[in-house]
């Protein structure tokens, strides 16, 4: 029988693992979910409350299906690295006022490298003395405050502190509010949500390094521990090259870009980055062609435009007098029923194992000494190895090779691996919000994944969503660990590609609904597209990387003739 009655002052959370927590309404989650700390191998840093992302200051005031957010998943760890890096900033502030802090590109080994603008570099005992006073904060345990505040108090307090890409980023902005975050009388920006307070983040370290230094922080399959810092000097050489372009383009964050846009540089931007680009592509042709390279192997990740950068090298290539001939990688595939499978169970395709390696060397042996060779075929269909085109190399003809496993040594015969010319393309670093707010390489691949996949095979942004964390763990598997193993980076980043690519994902994240796992993940990328103008598509040329994924290309179809 339904009668009136008084609101209960407890509410219920409803976790994963069927178990339900309640307590006063009004209640923290983060306060909730203190009861089930030692349920999670990682840290909690927030949590997914109906579907929604939220800080762990959250109140809970209605009855609520709540998953922990951990440091070992996507979210958990962006959430840690935005908060560390917000530590890092206002430490600095506090002993260095009269300096500039600029979080500049990730490292493999996990950390942000930086540099400090306005004065010199920092000594290694100031880094020493910086580091000392962050884990100090991180003892004290001050809160982060969240606070939305009008835009124009906003502006007038980057105004005073002479923030001039901040003041750029926020000229553009069309929302009336600002949320910033405060720590010690300090605030600032940061484009994402935060941990509570500095006792969350115990796991960081301060190292010098090549003019600045590199802020490092725990990887998500190890959260609690810090890897040791790998070298990456052909890496660090792409990062400063790319900071080389974005000075020629007098582009330095994202605002700037948004204020060339409105101002009609337009058509300068494009032209100029494209002309870079191919700048590069041609300088690598050249090195090929001056090393007589008979094998020519081109690895990278999904989504780096890898297809486009290959065809714009044999296209210099042809003009040097040189004709690759393309050996496809997926035709050497072994049987289907032989494959190795990962550990759910599923085909493993990605693997190395799932190539036929000996039939792989016999085969470039056999070319390479000027043999005829009945290459293989592999049917997609039936999943079986079957004969295909016979070839016969001519003289002095190189290979060209491109996969994920490009530079993985055990790929080609050793006779030839020394003689080898490897490139890796992926979009390596990428056009910053401002100093301190990073755009992530690994969302601007996503977001041109989501493009393509919708324009050529019909996928929503949903689907693409949710098969991209399979994606990512055979990139790091297969593909990141053999990075320095290439003779020279190509990054495949244009400054100027997210403004294009914002009218065509926009829509296609919108279309995910509230209900799906993907929806979050939508809704992060609908934010980080709104800080940028569009810029038009008909602007970019038919050549460009970025047609790979919008369409138009007029490389789609190119073919080196094999006759």
């Amino acid at each position: 029988m339904i009668q009136t009655t008084q609101p209960n002052p407890n509410v219920e959370i409803h976790l994963p693992n069927s178990r339900t927590l309640t307590g006063p309404r009004g209640t923290a989650v983060g306060e909730f979910l203190e009861q089930v700390r030692a349920d999670y191998s990682a840290p909690i840093v927030a949590a997914i409350i109906n579907n929604e992302i939220h800080e762990l200051t959250y109140p809970i005031n209605i009855e609520s299906n709540c998953i922990p957010v951990t440091m070992d998943s996507a979210d958990g760890a962006r959430i840690y690295r935005r908060s560390i890096v917000f530590l890092l900033e206002m430490a600095f502030a506090q002993l260095f006022p009269k300096g500039l802090l600029n979080i500049d590109h990730s490292v493999s080994s996990g950390g942000f490298y930086c540099e400090v603008k306005g004065r010199d570099e920092l000594t290694e005992s100031e880094l020493n003395s910086l580091e000392a006073h962050m884990r100090k904060l991180v003892e004290e345990d001050h809160p982060f405050e969240r606070r939305e505040i009008p835009i124009q108090d906003a502006v007038d307090y980057f105004t005073r502190k002479e923030f001039e890409d901040k003041l750029r980023l926020l000229k553009h902005r069309h929302k009336e509010y600002l949320t910033l975050y405060f720590l010690n009388g300090q605030m600032d920006y940061m484009h994402g949500y935060m941990v509570p307070t500095t006792r969350y983040l115990k796991w960081f370290g301060l190292k010098k390094v090549n003019g600045g230094f590199i802020m490092q922080y725990p990887r998500r399959h190890a959260p609690t521990q810090l890897e040791p810092l790998g070298d990456y000097p052909k890496l660090l050489r792409t990062f400063r090259q790319y900071g080389d372009w974005l000075e020629t383009l007098r582009i330095d964050s994202v605002g700037a870009l948004n204020d060339a846009i409105e101002s009609g540089r337009a058509d300068e931007i494009v032209l100029v980055s494209e002309a870079l680009h191919e700048q590069h592509i041609a300088d690598i042709a050249q090195q090929i062609a001056e090393r007589n390279s008979r094998i020519i192997l081109i690895a990278g990740p999904s989504s780096s435009g890898k297809t486009t950068s290959s065809r714009r090298l044999a296209v210099q290539l042809l003009a040097r007098g040189v004709s690759p001939y393309p050996l496809e990688l997926d035709h050497y595939f072994i049987d289907r029923d032989q494959t190795p499978r990962d550990e759910a169970g599923n085909h493993d395709f990605e693997a190395l194992g799932a190539l036929n390696l000996m039939r792989l060397a016999e085969d470039i042996e056999a070319l390479l000494s000027g043999e005829k060779v009945q290459l293989p075929r592999y049917n997609f269909m039936t999943g079986r190895s079957e004969d295909g085109d016979i070839v016969q190399l001519k003289d002095g003809q190189p290979l060209i090779l491109e996969g994920i496993h490009g530079l993985n040594p055990r790929l080609i015969p050793d006779r030839w691996a020394a003689s080898a010319f490897r490139l890796y393309v992926s979009a390596l670093t990428q056009l910053n919000l401002d100093r301190h707010n990073r755009v992530s390489t690994t969302d601007t691949r996503l977001i041109r994944r989501i493009v393509r996949d919708a324009r050529e095979r019909g996928y929503s942004a949903q689907a693409t969503i949710s098969r991209w964390e399979s994606v990512r763990r055979g990139e790091k598997r297969h593909i990141f660990p053999y990075q320095e193993n290439a003779d020279v980076m190509f990054n495949s980043a244009l400054v100027y590609e997210l403004a294009v690519l914002k009218s065509l994902a926009e829509p296609l994240l919108r279309q995910v609904p509230h209900n799906a796992p993907e929806y979050i993940e939508a809704r992060r990328l609908l934010a980080f597209l709104e800080w940028f103008l569009p810029l038009d598509v008909n602007l970019i040329p038919a050549n460009s990387i970025v047609r790979e994924f919008i369409g138009g290309s007029s490389l789609k179809d190119f073919k080196i003739w094999r006759g």
